[in-house]
């Protein structure tokens, strides 16, 4: 770890313990039913710290189930319905990694969603207390911060088959909204007209939230609190609104300051439903999402509603229940992690290779955001992302993004490649200082500023437009020459050596907080879609660098202990291939296969081109002038 981030973290735990991260108090876990028992592990400490845990059926109409530490395992709520609580083995305990789950919402064959949610002041909170029909009653919470959004439910007694009764900031203290419907309503008694504080919220005498002889639940989620990251002055949860909807593709758009993960939102001066989007199921930057509805027990839908981006979210919709004409919006919104750093190459990156000619899975350790399939014995890759859903794109052709039904994301580990005859696959998880990916609109502006959460300035930059045809795969390195105004590019569906010097500006341009084009032509071509894949260079995970060929064995120290386990070369003074190689095909002291990344020629095998080094790899005196000539100008992407 950077030593000005361990000063950081020191800082942080000082002021109150370990740096907390968005990955450390939220988790949207995906999971398909046994029938039986299994255990949620997801990385949430709900036994030592208490929470929330959310469940709801995709596949089938169940209702949605909610558990919280404080009433305990098995105590049944219900967002789709007024009901008290009731006992049913839904999660049957809270584990220090996650959570145990019963019979109930693990039907066999059925698919589900869980949402976990840990206590940590300035993100959730959970309250108990007993009615007594008092007004003005003072009730405490530990939340650490003004609540942004509380929602209350009589769990218990005289009023239990009371509806949920939630606050929203951008309301007034006399206004609540319903779980279990889609109406507005307002009623002084419930918050007693008094907005709640740091420390207290309060309430009325009514049944929502005090009636006598009744037992009620309050979950409290905080908004732009800060409390979180390497120095603990980070957002990562906002409630707010937009609005008027504009009943148009071209909706209202949210500047959060961080691209969020997970979205409730629900229009407040109109009946409707709640809307609940999160990035595991799906939200595809131009193509359809997926989408639940807290108010009702319907399975899981899908339609264009929605947007992440680098800072925020965009309605993309027509449909009244987020953007309808003249009315206004209510949201949550968590942001998207990871955002501690990774420390090891295995933490980001997997590689899968088999023999099997059907679709496979493609496991790996993480959730993946965006992966390359690999077909050896007739060569060529194709690229997919999470982002794009299921779109692909040729890293060796410069045609538009084509319908990819191969590629399904949404796994907890993993993704699914129904792509017969493939047998290699490259699995990439977006992560701070190692890879991320951005989608955007071209304007036509030259040097445009392109935000993303690389969170360090990128070593390489990969664009390409997804819409247009005959546009190449326009590719920025660090290493690369410029002429002042502008830097050289080399395109990833080309053997070329660099040249022009309009695609992208120069390496000062590009920044931790965003990258930036070069003129108004490719990559921002005004009414064109774009897709672009951010690397950089991270201590002991990644290194994107250059090396000077000698003709002779040379040594290519990337900072790294334990060898490369894929790398990517292109040579750039002159031509060259981008070679791919990878530990699982072998990068070995003896032959090793590769494939090129711009071609569709089968894999080569039988040449001894790389050779393993703990440092990084070895380029052999045997390799080709596209690897190794004398003086060449090179550059490469390697992964620990």
């Amino acid at each position: 770890m950077p030593s000005n981030k361990k000063l950081l973290q020191a800082a942080a735990g000082s002021a109150g313990g370990d740096p907390l991260y968005v990955e450390d108090v939220f988790s949207t876990y995906l999971y398909d039913g046994n029938g039986s028992t299994q255990t949620i592990t997801n990385g949430i400490d709900l036994d030592g710290e208490g929470g929330l845990v959310w469940l709801k059926a995709r596949s089938e109409t169940q209702n949605h189930a909610l558990f919280d530490t404080e009433r305990g395992a098995t105590k049944l709520l219900s967002s789709s319905t007024t009901g008290a609580e009731s006992t049913l083995s839904g999660v049957s305990g809270f584990n220090s990694n996650g959570f145990d789950l019963g019979s109930f919402w693990n039907s066999n064959s059925q698919t589900y969603a869980s949402w976990t949610f840990r206590k940590a002041e300035k993100f959730f909170g959970v309250v108990t207390w007993t009615g007594n029909a008092t007004a003005g009653r003072e009730i405490a919470h530990n939340l650490g911060s003004v609540p942004g959004v509380m929602i209350v439910k009589a769990v218990s007694g005289t009023y239990s088959g009371s509806a949920w009764t939630i606050y929203h900031k951008d309301l007034t203290a006399t206004d609540i909204l319903e779980f279990d419907t889609g109406v507005t309503k307002s009623r002084l008694y419930a918050w007693n007209d008094t907005t709640p504080t740091d420390s207290v919220f309060t309430v009325g005498s009514g049944s929502e939230t005090n009636g006598g002889s009744t037992d009620y639940v309050a979950y409290l989620f905080a908004s732009d609190a800060g409390g979180f990251g390497d120095d603990g002055t980070e957002n990562i949860i906002k409630c707010g609104t937009y609005g008027p909807g504009t009943e148009t593709l071209d909706g209202p758009e949210v500047n959060l300051g961080w691209e969020p993960q997970w979205v409730l939102t629900k229009c407040y001066d109109s009946t409707g439903d709640w809307v609940l989007h999160d990035n595991m199921r799906g939200v595809v930057t131009d193509g359809d999402d997926k989408w639940l509805r807290p108010n009702t027990s319907g399975a899981e839908l899908t339609t264009e509603n929605i947007i992440f981006k680098a800072t925020g979210f965009k309605i993309t919709s027509v449909y009244a229940y987020v953007n309808q004409s003249g009315k206004n919006y209510i949201y949550m919104a968590i942001r998207r992690g990871p955002m501690k750093t990774p420390e090891s190459g295995t933490e980001v990156f997997d590689l899968t290779l088999t023999e099997n000619s059907s679709a496979p899975f493609v496991s790996s350790a993480f959730p993946v955001d965006t992966g390359l399939i690999g077909y050896r014995s007739s060569g060529g890759f194709y690229w997919g992302d999470r982002i794009r859903g299921a779109k692909e794109l040729a890293p060796s052709s410069t045609a538009a993004e084509g319908a990819g039904s191969m590629w399904k994301w949404d796994y907890q580990n993993g993704w699914l490649a129904s792509a017969s005859g493939a047998n290699l696959f490259y699995s990439f998880k977006r992560a701070p200082g190692f890879m991320d990916v951005v989608c955007y609109s071209g304007d036509g502006t030259a040097k445009r500023q392109i935000t993303h959460n690389l969170g360090s300035a990128p070593g390489m930059i990969i664009v390409k437009c997804r819409t247009a045809s005959n546009t190449y795969w326009e590719t920025w390195q660090s290493s690369l020459p410029n002429d002042n105004a502008y830097g050289s590019n080399v395109a990833l569906n080309s053997a070329d050596g660099y040249g022009g010097f309009t695609r992208f500006s120069v390496a000062a341009d590009q920044t931790a907080a965003y990258w930036t084009t070069g003129s108004n032509g490719e990559p921002n071509t005004s009414g064109q879609t774009y897709i672009s894949y951010l690397f950089a260079t991270l201590a002991g995970v990644s290194k994107v660098g250059s090396y000077t060929g000698t003709g002779s064995d040379l040594n290519v120290d990337c900072g790294f202990t334990a060898g490369a386990r894929f790398i990517l070369i292109k040579r750039t003074d002159s031509s060259g291939d981008w070679y791919t190689y990878d530990s699982a095909r072998g990068i070995s002291a003896g032959n090793d296969p590769y494939l090129l990344l711009n071609s569709t020629a089968a894999e080569v095998t039988g040449t001894d081109y790389i050779d393993p080094l703990n440092a990084g790899f070895t380029v052999t005196s045997s390799a080709p002038a596209a690897l190794n000539a004398s003086s060449g100008s090179y550059i490469f992407l390697a992964i620990a």
